[in-house]
């Protein structure tokens, strides 16, 4: 199983939340979302996200912007160029493991 390198994921990335912030980011045009799109559409918690958002952006894969609209603040998240290379090298791992020869037993999995 040559082909087979689970140091190649990225354990940043890897977590279900950040997971979904990377692929909801790099799924958009523009690259960035604001704050609550993301919060709705991953089902989190403003807390909950938050903390993720931090560990993203402390290792440079998404910066966040803050300002108002009107009276309001309006956070949002943007997908840097170092992050969306790191999601690309991500999916690149993934795919690597999930094609890597698998050892074959009968379809109920017992050996």
């Amino acid at each position: 199983m040559d082909d087979f390198d689970i140091g190649g994921i990225d354990e940043v990335i890897h977590g279900r939340l950040r997971l979904g912030v990377m692929a909801y980011l790099a799924g958009l045009g523009a690259g960035s979302a604001e704050f609550n799109a993301l919060k709705t559409r991953l089902q989190a918690s403003d807390g909950n996200l938050s903390v993720h958002l931090r560990k993203l952006e402390e290792v440079g894969y998404v910066a966040i912007e803050k300002s108002f609209v009107g009276r309001k603040p309006l956070t949002r998240v943007v997908l840097t160029r170092e992050g969306r290379k790191a999601f690309l090298a991500y999916l690149d791992a993934i795919s690597r493991l999930v094609d890597a020869p698998r050892i074959t037993g009968p379809p109920d999995g017992d050996l």
